[in-house]
């Protein structure tokens, strides 16, 4: 009798790019030109669209990724909109227009260059994550290993860059801008090409440094959060005598802001200043923020009039409960702030454009803004540490202060209040790290007291 031999199919490769809101990941390891064409097959065969905008930042890996995307759009009839080298909210600008279905834009943001990646929205700039298709995404994609077809796919190459400039011109009245002073830093990323087109617009003085778009990144990873990277914008805004800086990240969807001083202001921060404004121009709006860092926002909304709603942390929450809400503003302390009239988007221009108008319009200098609220609502920063088990430690935590918390939530990892202080410590959702954020009522030496001992519960893992 002849032996029967049982084939056994090899399992899919798993796509471990697919993260919480979009895909990131080293090219090719865990990224490539494959799973970009899948990718592109299965955006397609789900949301049934007629016309996507693509584009992509300044990484080396990026025309490769976009081409193969783009292969796989057309190939399902799809008619693919080029925006070539853009930004993250120049792709949700996009995907907002009239006749657009959606978009995605190739990008890794702030990661470093061996990585790449994409955020997905559909038409309306409704983001794509976990729990809105970007599972089912990621399971198509893995039940195949299709390679990307050679040559150049088909796309139509486009710009909707000047319709956008009239776009962000409309938040402020760029005739009552005073000729301040703006220290720009791009990063060598994106952010340069809108300042560029903005510029003969306003009548401000603009100092670029690492403003044109270089994939080498040169200077380091697009990441003003790292302590070299802020340096180098501080001592900018310091020898150019500039009166306020910005920095952005790769694909320019966050912007950081810098003082007259050249001091970096924590984006908490400028979550209650941007509230306070927007509450100006829409009294008794709702105002979004996140959970990590909340006293400061709160007293400010309520005091302008406004109504404080907390959500979880991260973009595709944030935008929800934005639209859930009709909420005109929206910030993260990640440096994240949303707008209703953007589609509910994120956006790293309108930010600084505000600021500015602000500035314009009391005479103030950025530091006299802000100084009184830093004092009164002190913050240790975002502190960031490794553990094997996130649940067991926050547990841990939770327990050491619990006798004496005023309140505990846990609707974004663990949040406690105290009298005089308050806490959230929370696994990333992109990273395998813990955060603590930790702030205060007006006492700092308490805030360093308590990040510390926190710190040293975390550590006992």
């Amino acid at each position: 009798m002849a032996e029967v031999l049982e084939t056994v199919a090899s399992p899919p490769r798993l796509a471990s790019c697919f993260k919480a809101y979009d895909l990131r990941g080293r090219v090719p390891g865990e990224l490539d030109a494959g799973v970009a064409f899948r990718l592109g097959l299965a955006y397609a065969r789900r949301f049934r669209p007629s016309r996507v905008a693509v584009g992509r930042d300044a990484r080396l890996s990026g025309p490769e990724l976009l081409n193969a995307l783009a292969h796989g759009l057309a190939q399902e009839g799809v008619e693919v909109l080029d925006l070539g080298l853009c930004g993250t909210e120049e792709i949700y600008f996009a995907a907002f227009q009239p006749g657009c279905d959606g978009g995605i834009m190739v990008t890794a943001s702030h990661n470093p260059p061996e990585w790449n990646g994409m955020k997905l929205v559909r038409g309306g700039a409704v983001p794509v994550s976990g729990d809105s298709g970007l599972r089912e995404l990621q399971a198509e994609v893995e039940q195949s290993d299709a390679p990307a077809p050679a040559g150049a796919a088909r796309m139509t190459p486009t710009s909707f860059r000047d319709a956008y400039v009239r776009h962000l011109l409309g938040y402020i009245d760029a005739a009552r801008l005073r000729p301040l002073k703006v220290l720009t830093n791009a990063g060598d990323g994106c952010a340069g090409l809108v300042v560029d087109a903005l510029a003969p617009h306003l009548p401000l003085r603009l100092e670029s440094i690492r403003h044109r778009p270089d994939g080498n990144f040169p200077h380091g990873v697009p990441n003003p959060l790292l302590p070299e990277g802020r340096a180098v914008t501080a001592e900018a805004v310091r020898a150019h005598g500039a009166d306020f800086g910005v920095a952005w990240d790769g694909d320019f969807d966050r912007c950081f802001l810098f003082d007259e001083q050249g001091r970096f202001i924590e984006g908490y921060y400028i979550v209650g200043l941007l509230a306070e404004e927007m509450l100006q121009r829409h009294p008794g709006a709702k105002i979004i923020h996140d959970p990590r860092l909340v006293w400061n926002t709160r007293e400010i909304v309520q005091r302008a009039g406004g109504m404080p709603i907390q959500s979880k942390t991260g973009h595709a929450f944030i935008k929800e409960r934005m639209r859930a809400e009709d909420a005109v503003y929206g910030g993260e302390m990640s440096a994240h702030h949303y707008f209703r009239d953007f589609a509910y988007c994120d956006n790293g221009t309108i930010p600084w454009l505000l600021v500015a108008a602000m500035l314009s319009r009391t005479g103030l200098p950025l530091s006299q803004l802000l100084d009184a609220r830093m004092r009164a609502f002190p913050v240790s920063g975002e502190i960031n540490a490794t553990v094997d088990d996130t649940d067991a430690t926050l547990k841990r935590v939770e327990h050491r202060y619990a006798a004496s918390a005023q309140k505990v939530e846990w609707v974004d990892g663990l949040s406690m209040e105290f009298a005089g202080w308050r806490f959230n410590l929370r696994g990333s959702n992109t990273e395998p790290v813990i955060r603590l954020n930790v702030e205060a009522r007006g006492d700092s030496a308490l805030v360093q007291e308590k990040t510390d001992e926190i710190r040293r519960l975390v550590a006992q893992e």
